[in-house]
């Protein structure tokens, strides 16, 4: 005999991330069509808010965490919405700092299910309504929204929001978004807004990003033209957009994004104090970027050229003498060979280990990408056996995909006693 199933409105959480989790797509088409349908059905097309939308391909997350942080230092009140998680889903929305509670995700979940009727979601569409269903429910005064893939047809593009930020365009998820940076920037260009002011933190962008700006009359300041900034030892300063600041503190995010948010924060409506700004930057953090678990322990979830090229400075920078151990897990669809290139002359001692999960390379292809012969079954096994081999002075980094600094936080929490 089966077991009943859970009504909506009785479900758990963890009930509604099954349910999510189980949701067939393999028919479902990109396109932003069903998700207008439900978004409209449940009045979420727009929001009680200033809404701000993030795209680019590395720093998204970054951007949108130190613009968070800098708002909420000068009393204006925060919604975020960012994937993908490390360890609890509800770490995709966080509302003025806080996570929501369980019980307000499966009211969410709840109204996004009966709104939707036969229309057909994915895992990340049903989320993102969910997400905006809790925001107007909230109602800060800014919302800012991660775009999850691309940008023109992503989930989050469903809202006619009031700014736009393009980070950086690199090479990444090439079979859905294009093959080269014009055709991933043209992608990334579509939450563009015509007439409402825009931001592009590359500093060198494709052109296509500037040919949509021009065809919908989009007025976007891009860094290197429109604003510029420096770093000057422990200080930066930033120039343009009518904002001129000297001595600014060096936050623990890429200092390239904390410029982008500052030049976002200044095509706003929100005029914060020089001292805001230094609190929200000197304040700023996000799980997973460049975070220290332990005096030897860092992790990190750049998994793509770029990131791993950031990631590398980083090292260089605060390398020291001691050498330092590199535990790697990737997922196949990514270019493994460029990504670990960068990281190449600085570990000293490798780790591959193998991802789970379908899209999860194997230990024996990461091996083989970084000239070793051994490898481990999981990433715990690979960080047990790095931090056994860490002498004083040295430094264990784990990085190469969300999945692999989640499974390195998990073990290190039970380490911990964190439950």
């Amino acid at each position: 005999m089966q077991s009943p199933v859970a009504k909506p409105h009785s479900r758990s959480l963890a009930d509604w991330l099954a349910v999510l989790e189980r949701l067939d797509i393999s028919h479902i088409e990109l396109g932003l069509e069903r998700m207008q349908h439900v978004a409209g059905r449940l009045g979420l097309l727009s929001l009680p808010a200033h809404v701000i939308t993030v795209g680019g391909t590395n720093g998204k997350g970054t951007t949108c965490a130190l613009l968070e942080s800098m708002l909420r230092a000068g009393g204006v009140s925060v919604g975020v919405y960012s994937s993908p998680h490390l360890l609890d889903y509800r770490e995709r929305v966080r509302i003025n700092g806080d996570v929501p509670a369980e019980q307000a995700f499966c009211e969410a979940f709840a109204a996004v299910e009966a709104a939707r009727g036969d229309i057909a979601l994915t895992y990340f569409e049903f989320g993102t309504l969910a997400a905006l269903w809790l925001f107007r429910a909230a109602c800060p005064d800014v919302v800012l929204l991660e775009v999850g893939l691309g940008g023109r047809l992503d989930a989050t593009n469903v809202v006619d929001s009031d700014q736009a930020v393009i980070t950086t365009i690199a090479l990444d998820h090439t079979d859905w978004l294009g093959s080269d940076r014009e055709a991933i920037g043209f992608e990334k260009a579509g939450i563009l807004r015509p007439g409402k002011p825009a931001v592009c933190g590359d500093l060198d962008p494709p052109a296509s990003i500037g040919e949509q700006a021009g065809k919908l009359g989009t007025p976007v300041a891009f860094s290197g033209r429109d604003f510029h900034w420096q770093q000057q030892g422990d200080s930066w300063s930033f120039a343009g957009l009518g904002l001129e600041l000297e001595q600014l503190p060096v936050p623990g995010l890429p200092l390239m994004n904390a410029a982008t948010a500052l030049a976002t924060l200044a095509a706003s409506p929100f005029a914060l104090t020089d001292e805001a700004i230094a609190t929200g930057l000197r304040e700023a953090r996000l799980a997973g970027r460049l975070q220290r678990l332990a005096p030897n322990l860092w992790v990190d979830v750049a998994h793509n050229p770029e990131s791993a090229a950031y990631l590398a400075s980083r090292l260089q920078v605060d390398s020291g003498n001691g050498a330092i151990h590199g535990v790697v897990g990737m997922l196949k669809d990514k270019d493994i060979a460029a990504t670990l290139a960068p990281l190449q002359p600085l570990v000293r001692h490798w780790y591959p280990a193998t991802l789970g999960g379908p899209r999860g390379a194997s230990g024996a292809v990461l091996a083989q990408a970084v000239g070793v012969e051994h490898h481990f079954g999981s990433v715990t096994e690979a960080l047990q056996a790095a931090l056994s081999a860490c002498a004083d002075g040295e430094r264990v980094i784990v990085f190469g995909s969300f999945f692999t600094v989640a499974e390195a936080l998990a073990w290190h929490g039970v380490q911990q006693g964190e439950h």
